[in-house]
This record gives structure tokens, C-alpha cells and sequence, in this order.
């Protein structure tokens, strides 16, 4: 089976690729443009390829896409204030790439696209939990490109290829960088302060392991019809998430106040009733569970940056249900 990661040199599409090549008989082809995604964590081999090329160029993905059975779409500005800060960057990739991607796929008569839409779509919701079915009223320019997409990705599942839509919560793990625990982390580690913008904010933390499940069965298994959240169907709050990692990291940093962000949602927690029913997906009773993994592996890759667990799942227990063999 010929599949393609877009994005597949980023946090989350690194651990995807690694779940796919475990299936010896899977060709897996890696489109990036390395805008954050970094190749050394790719486990290169002869079932993975890279090819460092951006979705917005036609030509490159209608030749890559031949003979391919399914596309996991994962390639975009994923960041809020990224997108905010380069809005044409934001537009171009997200949306523009987007229907790239669909039409690509189409040409080359692939099967399904899995398409990582994200719960910033719903802006700040009128009730937690959020149904899949609440109004989509995003709030800032990373929102508003992921609504876009989708609309392009249900207009294009009435034809070919089937397209399944998963609106992800905050994904955690080892490689992400930029986002609210990676910087807590590596400030914890060093002793700087930790800043929460408002401090009262509440996140639906969700961890790679079951992002990468929900990926595997949105792409194999039966076709899902409507979006579908990804998240723990629980909520914490960033005061609360700073604690922890305090505790975790035995870290005497200082706790830091500031104004709250306007673009950013300040209440977010996921229903997972389609999850479990649709994609057979059990969230963990503590969404934040695997917290110490992530510190380990931001302090062996600030001390070590060349150590074998930057580069691979190392610190991910190989026990673990939802872990990578």
C-alpha cells in the first residue's frame, strides 16, 4: 500500500509515520516543506521516503500521488499566532494547499484522505463539552483557514476520494516545540518563568498515542461521514497544567501573570461521544498521564541533542497500548 503524510516531518506526522512503517508492507512517501518539520525525526528506511516539496505546488503532488491509496493531510501552519502573524502563509497552506491536496487526489484516484482539522474552528464555544455539531465560529486567522478546508474536504467527499475530517484538540507529546507544554517544559528545566496569559483558560489535552490511533482507523477503517473530535473530554486548566509541571520538573520557577491573548480560545473541552462510537477510541481517565515522558525527552534533548531518544520514541513506554512496536 502506497501511502503519503503531508506534514509528515512534524510532530505529530513523525509519530504517524512511525506507526505506518511498522507494517512492513506499507511504502510510505513524506511530503514537507520542513517550515517546522525536521527530517532527523523521520525513521528513513526503505518503506519511508522524504521528499522536501510544499503542498501548494500542483505539479509536485500530482506526480506523488500516483498509484497512492490513501493521503493523510496533516501539512499546514499549525501554529495560532504563526498564522496570525503571516495571514497570506496561513491562507496559502491551510486553504489553498488544502484543495491542492483534494484535487491531486482525485486526479490520481486515491481511495481516502484523512484531513487533522482542529477544535479552533469552534472559537470560543456557547457550552463544554463541544458537539461536533455546535456552530463553527473561529476566532482567529488559524480557525478560520481550518473551517475553510473543511468546507473544501465535505464538498469533495460527495464525489471522490472519501474524505474523513478529524478536528483534533491540543495534542501533547515528545517533538512538539512552540506550543503551552513544550515551553513550560523546557522553562521549568531551566529555571525561567513560566507566563500564562490569564492563567484561567481551559484546554482539552490530548496525547500523541491517541491521536496516532485515531489517525490509523480514520484511514483504514470504515468511512466516517461527518467530523469527528479527538480530544479527552476533559478540560484543565493552564494555571493547573503549569503546577504540574512545577511538581514534575522539581522546578522553582516562577509563575507569571499576563494579560490574556485576545485570538486565543479561552475554553475548550471536546465531546468524544463520536470518538468512541465511530472510531472506537478510549481517552484517558488522566489526559496529562504521559507528562513526564515529555519532560524526559526535552531534558535529554536539551542535554543530549544527539541522543538516540531525540530521534526516535525511546521514552515512549513500548508496553503501552497505544504505543509504537
Amino acid at each position: 500500500m502506497k501511502i503519503i503524510v503531508t506534514g509528515g516531518a512534524g510532530f505529530i506526522g513523525t509519530h504517524l509515520v512511525e506507526r505506518l512503517s511498522s507494517d512492513r508492507n506499507n511504502n510510505i512517501v513524506v511530503i514537507d516543506n520542513l517550515h517546522r518539520g525536521r527530517v532527523e525525526h523521520l525513521p528513513l528506511n526503505g518503506r519511508v521516503t522524504f521528499s522536501q516539496a510544499d503542498i501548494r505546488d500542483c505539479g509536485v503532488l500530482t506526480e506523488a500521488f500516483r498509484g497512492c491509496d490513501v493521503v493523510f493531510h496533516l501539512a499546514a501552519q499549525s501554529n495560532v499566532l504563526g498564522a496570525v502573524a503571516d495571514l497570506e502563509y496561513s491562507f496559502s497552506s491551510n486553504v489553498v494547499g488544502t484543495f491542492n491536496v483534494l484535487e491531486a487526489a482525485k486526479c490520481a484516484g486515491v481511495r481516502r484522505v484523512v484531513f487533522t482539522s482542529s477544535r479552533e474552528v469552534y472559537g470560543d464555544p456557547d457550552e463544554t463539552p463541544v458537539q461536533e455539531t455546535a456552530p463553527l465560529r473561529p476566532k482567529n486567522a488559524y480557525g478560520a483557514s481550518k473551517a475553510a478546508a473543511e468546507l473544501y474536504c465535505r464538498v469533495r467527499s460527495r464525489d471522490d476520494p472519501e474524505v474523513v475530517i478529524l478536528r483534533l484538540a491540543n495534542v501533547y507529546g515528545p517533538r512538539d516545540r512552540d506550543r503551552v507544554i513544550p515551553i513550560f517544559v523546557n522553562n521549568a528545566l531551566r529555571g525561567e518563568p513560566l507566563t500564562l496569559y490569564g492563567g484561567e483558560q481551559v484546554v482539552d489535552f490530548i496525547w500523541i498515542g491517541v491521536v496516532v490511533e485515531a489517525l490509523m482507523r480514520a484511514g483504514f477503517g470504515e468511512l466516517i461521514h461527518e467530523p469527528v473530535n479527538v480530544g479527552s473530554g476533559i478540560g484543565i486548566t493552564i494555571d493547573s497544567l503549569a503546577k504540574r509541571i512545577l511538581k514534575l520538573t522539581g522546578s522553582r520557577s516562577p509563575l507569571l501573570i499576563s494579560p490574556r491573548r485576545e485570538v486565543e480560545v479561552t475554553r475548550f473541552v471536546a465531546c468524544n461521544t463520536r470518538a468512541r462510537s465511530l472510531l472506537g477510541i478510549e481517552p484517558q481517565i488522566d489526559p496529562l498521564s504521559h507528562l513526564a515522558d515529555v519532560i524526559e525527552w526535552n531534558r535529554v534533548s536539551t542535554l543530549v541533542p544527539n541522543h538516540p531518544q531525540v530521534v526516535s520514541t525511546g521514552v515512549i513506554p513500548k508496553d503501552h497500548p497505544l504505543g509504537y512496536r
